[in-house]
């Protein structure tokens, strides 16, 4: 069973402790198509996507963001930040660890400690700073607030972001949080929103982070309790019964995570923020069209046996080129496609998994297409396993 840092085999500790960079392994199973007579190799590769005192909110017009950042959403409801910190809570009689994306104002931060919460907030805009750390004064450290913008935690490639770049792994060391074995239980759990002009962005980067166990993923199974909009919470759950949602980036998130919808609010429970203050009424379409969906939040759970001995933080990067490869041509066969991703034995695959010789790529569950790949890896009769182009194969190097 794969887990994270504190109990990683010696193989896989580099993948893990690279964090914001990149590294390749080259060895047997992957081959380029034009050198496959001549090279087998297989690379593995830690890349990830590329140009891949609860005031009310009236009462805090001096806490509008004026940095030049994406539209950002606040909770303003004091009746939402409760039900969110109830949700949270559960059933739980002890205090647990909760980490709050760009929390602004503050309202469901109050909520979430007054239920005996530790909380770290992560806020983005330095103008929220000063009345966050005042709602902490007295609580003896049961709130932390921290300038750093959750969504952009271990940049890659060294890129720069604003506020300054941090390293979960500096943060966290500082918070003193440890890592857990990636079978235990839940080390802390994730709250905010979705960037509005970035969800499928902010998507892509969390699960890369989490299939390759780096970020805060390095920790254990995070759990992440967010807000998202309708359009891509119903992409995230289709399956092949709503072809035209279905996307490698739902079957990547349901086989990484059980995801349940645990709420929904309409669009008047919180603020919008702009640089040039709140944002009441606007002319831009694409808001207007956002405005008038609810948010659903949705928790997703990593799954204890995400990580098989054929699937695992350090040949993810080839299950997602098999699923990318897949849905660029989304109506074709299945066997198809076996024939361009892998020289073992289409027919004997497909056989393998139980899948007709006609079966299309949007006829295919999430769990078959994990099934599929761990048939590949653990066939015996082939030295390669994998081909790949020249786009994948620079991607590696």
């Amino acid at each position: 069973m794969w887990v994270t840092v504190a109990g990683l085999p010696a193989r896989l500790t580099l993948s893990v402790l690279t964090g914001a960079g990149r590294f390749s392994i080259l060895g047997s199973g992957v081959a380029t198509r034009k050198d496959l007579p001549e090279v087998l190799r297989r690379g593995f590769s830690d890349s990830r996507p590329q140009p891949l005192p609860c005031p009310d909110i009236r009462e805090s017009s001096s806490c509008v963001s004026k940095c030049r950042l994406d539209y950002k959403r606040y909770v303003i409801s004091r009746r939402l930040a409760e039900t969110l910190a109830q949700i949270l809570q559960g059933k739980r009689k002890t205090p647990q660890l909760v980490l709050e994306c760009n929390p602004g104002p503050g309202i469901l931060t109050q909520a979430l400690l007054e239920t005996g919460a530790r909380v770290i907030a992560l806020e983005s805009d330095k103008t929220f700073i000063p009345h966050l750390e005042s709602l902490g004064k007295n609580l003896d450290g049961q709130l932390d607030v921290v300038h750093c913008d959750f969504f952009k935690l271990d940049p890659r490639n060294g890129s720069l972001v604003k506020p300054p770049i941090m390293i979960s792994q500096m943060l966290f060391q500082n918070l003193g949080i440890r890592a857990v074995p990636w079978s235990a239980g839940i080390p802390l759990k994730v709250i905010g929103i979705f960037p509005i002009k970035s969800e499928k962005k902010a998507l892509w980067k969390l699960i890369y982070d989490l299939y390759s166990c780096t970020s805060v993923y390095r920790y254990g199974r995070v759990e992440l309790n967010m807000f998202i909009s309708e359009k891509e919470y119903q992409k995230l759950k289709a399956r092949p019964k709503n072809p035209n949602l279905y996307q490698a980036l739902s079957v990547l998130w349901q086989v990484a995570c059980d995801i349940k919808l645990l709420h929904m609010e309409p669009w008047s429970s919180f603020d919008l923020h702009t640089q040039n203050g709140q944002l009441e009424k606007t002319k831009r379409r694409e808001l207007s069209e956002l405005i008038q969906q609810n948010l659903c939040f949705i928790r997703m759970t990593p799954r204890r046996n995400l990580f098989t001995e054929n699937l695992t933080p350090i040949n993810y990067d080839v299950f997602f080129h098999m699923l990318k490869q897949c849905f660029g041509k989304r109506n074709a066969k299945l066997v198809d496609h076996l024939h361009s991703l892998s020289p073992v034995d289409a027919k004997d695959i497909l056989t393998l998994i139980r899948k007709h010789e006609n079966v299309k790529i949007t006829n295919i569950c999430p769990e078959d297409f994990k099934l599929l790949f761990e048939t590949i890896e653990c066939s015996k009769d082939y030295n390669c396993k994998w081909l790949c182009d020249d786009i994948m194969e620079d991607r590696i190097m």
